[in-house]
């Protein structure tokens, strides 16, 4: 069954300070640079928020954790519960699987690992792990990153959390690859597929071929300057999902200018028609 999530990214004016990793190669480590931002809301009083505005899941950037210790995840996984939401997916949006720096790639991998625990603490359905940012035309890289997700992805089965990976950064750039990630995972792996991330004349192709795979597609539209999604491109993308026979979440992107709520309200209408019923707006 369909239904309809949003990601925290497209209200990231709203959530406070961004809490972004980076890899410090003097030290070699992972560390946290802070970009400060005023807070709207809180992440814990978002699950009621979205879940009043319609949605019936949330996607969750790992930046804006607040907090990762034990009484913080307890009091978010309380909150999804209240409010009677899912919380579909953790992402992940830092970690290179295929770095040249063995030191590094370890690093990431160990890092990656206490996310996931983070993850099925609070109550995620799912973790996105980015499979590297190596050239798409790496085969080494590739059958690199397979062996790594297809390691978390057992790592996370034991810890009760579903790993996914996605169209996101260089190496998935090309469906046939993630097609391949998936494959390789004899499924343990999920996939995610988003529209923004595919380009060129292949792109509808690129959808239909990964959608089928993935738990989740990224609803993002080419936009106007004053932040109007493309309304025709955006339905060829629908369609392309849709068709490619894709049941699962659509989570709705939007970082355009203006007031974040109010653009997600503009694609909602565009993707009710493929969501609409039970579990999707009108909820």
């Amino acid at each position: 069954m369909s239904y309809l999530s949003v990601s925290t990214w497209s209200l990231h004016r709203l959530l406070g300070p961004l809490r972004w990793t980076y890899w410090n190669e003097s030290r070699q480590t992972q560390e946290t640079h802070i970009e400060e931002q005023p807070q709207v809301i809180e992440l814990l009083d978002l699950p009621a928020e979205a879940a009043r505005r319609g949605y019936r899941a949330l996607e969750i950037c790992h930046f804006h954790f607040p907090s990762t210790d034990a009484d913080f995840l307890a009091q978010l996984k309380i909150s999804f519960e209240r409010a009677d939401m899912l919380f579909d997916t953790l992402l992940l949006d830092y970690g290179d699987l295929t770095s040249p720096d063995e030191a590094r790639r370890a690093s990431d991998k160990t890092w990656m690992k206490r996310w996931i625990e983070i993850g099925a603490a609070c109550g995620a359905r799912r973790i996105r792990i980015i499979a590297g940012e190596a050239n798409a035309a790496d085969e080494a890289a590739l059958r690199q990153s397979a062996q790594a997700l297809t390691e978390l992805a057992e790592f996370g089965r034991q810890a009760g959390i579903h790993v996914v990976s996605e169209n996101f950064k260089a190496l998935t750039i090309r469906a046939v690859n993630g097609v391949a990630l998936v494959q390789h995972g004899e499924g343990k792996l999920g996939y995610i597929t988003d529209f923004g991330n595919y380009y060129g004349d292949g792109k509808f192709d690129e959808i239909a071929m990964t959608a089928p795979l993935s738990q989740s597609v990224h609803v993002k539209s080419q936009q106007s300057p004053d932040g109007l999604p493309d309304e025709a491109e955006l339905r060829l993308c629908l369609d392309a999902a849709h068709g490619s026979g894709f049941e699962g979440a659509y989570v709705l992107i939007y970082d355009g200018p203006g007031d974040m709520w109010q653009g997600l309200e503009r694609l909602q209408p565009l993707v009710a028609p493929y969501v609409e019923g039970e579990n999707g707006i009108g909820k």
